[in-house]
């Protein structure tokens, strides 16, 4: 089989970090073995931050609200349509990665990735959705159009794809976070179809995640954090690519960047959780007190996460009927729970009065994130010196 990007030996450093990320992903699993009424708030979220993160790379931009919207079922608030196909199908592939993943009959190799693909850009057939390219692929800057990577030749493609579907059923020798990151690294690099290589690479690694049976995968996932660190991503992959197929090329510093967004994400899981236990038991004393049924819970955490709620994912998830939800929204709007905003088509509820403040008290205390890496960025962009900057096309 044709080589791929090796994995790099981790040195002492690499393995305390592991050490550090699996001691939060057991602290995640008591959190969800004992299931709380925040639980089901927690891992939507997180399934919406995962799609709004991956796809901001790409330029698809979409706020907290429609990336919430997406993973509800709903339509969106501001989302242009070429913008919410293409989250709409990043939702599709991520569920499809959630759900199928853990699954035992699962079978990961070059025919799932292009279905994936297909889920991805059925939208736009002018992007050949579930294809391999044919022809030769660059990646360029947008102001000066300087080629900044050039992939394998086509006729490579899946044999390279066929190796790393072999590599990544077979071997075992490294931890999962490691595996996973290589995947991400060499389906990015083959750079296998003409469009959403980027986001193509980014569900692989969540799957790679979620054949390894974690607690919950998406808590795993570090898409979030690869699209708030754009900048940074791009760098890491300019510098290890190296301008081309050169998969003899160390990957060390790439690893390191993914183990540092690991641990830096599973600090802002835990941060939330922390966050939400505190303020979910506020919300639970509040309906006790003004006598709500236990389902306005959901819509009031919702908002003190900062999300607007509707109407309709309210009826959805809560299984009651429309006139039901209109007589809950009205009397947590009376109670100074909730802000009504907008006509009644398009109408949303912010937290108000007490939830605000709840909410407001839980931001104040929050402390700031440790990283595992504190010279690795610097160290990165002291070894990129000298090579072209990376592209904002879909990497």
């Amino acid at each position: 089989m044709p080589p791929l990007f090796t994995t790099p030996d981790l040195d002492l450093t690499d393995q305390l970090v592991l050490d550090e990320i699996e001691g939060f992903r057991m602290r995640l699993g008591q959190h969800l073995r004992a299931p709380r009424s925040w639980t089901g708030g927690l891992r939507r979220s997180a399934q919406a931050k995962a799609i709004r993160g991956s796809n901001s790379i790409e330029g698809y931009l979409v706020d907290p609200q429609d990336a919430l919207a997406a993973v509800d079922g709903e339509e969106p608030l501001t989302a242009d349509e070429r913008t919410w196909a293409g989250i709409v199908g990043y939702r599709r592939v991520l569920t499809y990665v959630l759900r199928m993943g853990s699954d035992p009959g699962f079978r990961l190799d070059g025919h799932t990735l292009r279905s994936m693909h297909f889920m991805l850009l059925e939208h736009d057939f002018a992007m050949s959705p579930g294809q391999f390219r044919a022809g030769e692929i660059v990646i360029q800057r947008e102001d000066t159009h300087e080629r900044v990577y050039t992939g394998p030749d086509a006729q490579l493609v899946t044999d390279l794809i066929d190796a790393l579907a072999h590599e990544l059923t077979e071997s075992r020798d490294h931890d999962h976070l490691v595996r996973a990151a290589m995947a991400h690294l060499n389906l990015v690099m083959i750079h296998p179809f003409r469009d959403g290589n980027g986001r193509m690479a980014r569900a692989l690694q969540t799957l790679v995640l979620a054949r390894e049976h974690p607690v919950e995968p998406i808590f795993d996932s570090i898409e979030e954090w690869l699209g708030a660190n754009t900048e940074d991503y791009y760098r890491i992959l300019a510098h290890t690519g190296g301008g081309a197929w050169k998969p003899d090329r160390d990957a060390h510093l790439w690893v390191k960047f993914c183990l540092r967004a690991h641990h830096m994400q599973a600090q802002t899981v835990a941060r939330r959780f922390d966050e939400a236990q505190v303020v979910g038991n506020a919300l639970l004393d509040l309906i006790r007190r003004h006598g709500f049924p236990d389902r306005v819970f959901d819509p009031l955490f919702d908002t003190s996460m900062g999300l607007n709620v509707r109407r309709p994912g309210y009826v959805r998830r809560s299984q009651i009927e429309e006139r039901t939800a209109s007589r809950d929204f009205k009397a947590l709007v009376d109670a100074g729970l909730l802000e009504a905003r907008g006509n009644t088509r398009g109408r949303f509820y912010i937290a108000a009065g007490p939830i605000a403040e709840l909410a407001a008290a839980s931001r104040r205390r929050r402390q700031r994130l440790t990283d595992p890496y504190p010279e690795l960025l610097d160290t990165i962009a002291r070894e990129l010196r000298g090579l072209p900057e990376p592209s904002h096309d879909d990497a």
